[in-house]
């Protein structure tokens, strides 16, 4: 049996693996093909828009259930949630086109 502590200790280090995977979204390759072509990233875009530190983020590592794709990336190309612009709450989405094209 292990220790509480290192069980702890696994857990958040499962959960930081998991929160870096979601964050690479398809991965530097994608970003950076984006960004030749003059684009930002669904993420960048979201940063961009609101106020800074007001992004909370919802469902970050959902997946897709569908057996007939490849690749299971959290998130399934898509960045939810809510902040604030100037102040006010705004609700939003943002597809990620590095992510299967973009697509739901």
């Amino acid at each position: 049996m292990t220790a509480p502590e290192q069980t702890t200790k696994a857990k958040l280090m499962e959960l930081e693996r998991r929160r870096a995977a979601a964050l690479a979204g398809a991965g530097p390759e994608a970003a950076a093909r984006q960004h030749a072509r003059g684009k930002l990233t669904a993420r960048e875009r979201v940063e961009a828009l609101l106020d800074p530190g007001s992004f909370m983020e919802l469902d970050r590592y959902r997946v897709h259930r569908s057996q007939d794709l490849p690749q299971r990336i959290p998130g399934d190309g898509v960045i939810t949630g809510h902040g604030t612009i100037d102040g006010r709450l705004v609700y939003l989405y943002a597809h990620d086109f590095t992510v299967f094209g973009g697509s739901l």
